[in-house]
């Protein structure tokens, strides 16, 4: 099983899944958090509002997007850190709401736990 998974918080609850931690500054729509089983809830470590709305989720924004995203998570020690530990004790998936599963911030909050670059 990999250490740390992204996946749609609409999809289907995993036995696999581990920690699972949502990683959107807003709650997802239409979704009880019974449905959604969430362990935790890291608003703080999503996108600031302002840079969310930058992005606006286009495509030829996302290289600036994981850019600035990961400025943010430098100013901001505390989410990260926590972000790690939950990582260390047991397999993490972190959740996200967005349609597109592969530019959003989960995925750059994936490339960091693993090891590769933020931006």
């Amino acid at each position: 099983m990999d250490r740390v998974r992204i996946r749609r918080i609409y999809d289907q609850p995993s036995a696999e899944d581990g920690t699972r931690v949502l990683v959107d500054r807003l709650w997802p729509r239409g979704l009880t958090k019974e449905a959604a089983r969430v362990d935790r809830w890291l608003r703080e470590i999503a996108p600031s509002a302002e840079l969310r709305r930058w992005f606006g989720h286009a495509p030829e924004r996302w290289p600036e997007f994981r850019r600035r995203y990961a400025g943010e998570l430098e100013r901001n020690p505390d989410a990260v850190a926590e972000l790690h530990r939950l990582a260390a004790q047991g397999p993490v998936t972190l959740l996200f709401a967005a349609r597109d599963e592969t530019r959003n911030n989960a995925v750059i909050l994936r490339d960091l736990l693993l090891g590769g670059p933020a931006g």
